[in-house]
């Protein structure tokens, strides 16, 4: 049980719900709402499946290709980057919904849920606590990010479209500022 909390806590800030809220928000808002709860699913799913298939396959494929986890970190990263350049420059949204069919598994279940963050920390903590209770703390962080986006419809209402407008290309700022981040620890993790 205590090795399940020891991976929950950092999978917890891997995944930060909290943080990618106002992009789902921003994503999603003009969407039905018929269509976001597919959105919603589909994210989770995509999320929870490469999450937990890069669990299984992930070192594997790493040292079968000679990439390193710093590697992943900075390809991870720069992807991430030219997501919220998009959003911030162009906005995010509008070029997004001309395919709302992929909203959900890109950006939002892969890189945003499930991305460089969380499949470098699921691998670090494999190697300290075991499989099963990563796996269980991956699971549960995915499904508490459902929860919170589920709720996104106050949010939305009480912000308004000028709001969202605002939500959204801070949204796109943060995510630069994450994206920059995981960059540098990458390049930090290779020069040491």
């Amino acid at each position: 049980m205590l090795e399940f909390w020891l991976c929950f806590v950092p999978l917890f800030v891997a995944v930060d719900a909290l943080g990618t809220l106002p992009i789902f928000i921003s994503l999603t808002a003009g969407l039905d709402r018929a269509r976001v709860r597919k959105v919603l699913w589909q994210s989770l799913l995509t999320a929870t499946a490469v999450a937990l298939a890069f669990l299984g396959v992930g070192k594997g494929i790493f040292a079968l290709l000679g990439i390193t986890v710093a590697d992943f970190m900075i390809a991870g990263g720069s992807l991430l980057f030219l997501l919220s350049l998009r959003g911030l420059l162009t906005g995010e949204r509008e070029h997004l919904s001309e395919s709302p069919e992929s909203l959900g598994a890109v950006p939002l279940g892969v890189p945003l849920i499930a991305g460089p963050a969380v499949f470098t920390t699921s691998l670090l903590l494999v190697d300290s606590y075991g499989l099963v209770p990563t796996v269980l703390a991956t699971v549960a962080n995915i499904a508490i990010a459902g929860v919170i986006f589920w709720t996104s419809d106050s949010l939305t209402r009480v912000l308004g479209e000028a709001g969202m407008r605002t939500l959204s290309k801070i949204a796109s700022l943060i995510l630069a500022a994450i994206a920059v981040m995981i960059v540098r620890k990458g390049i930090m993790s290779y020069l040491s």
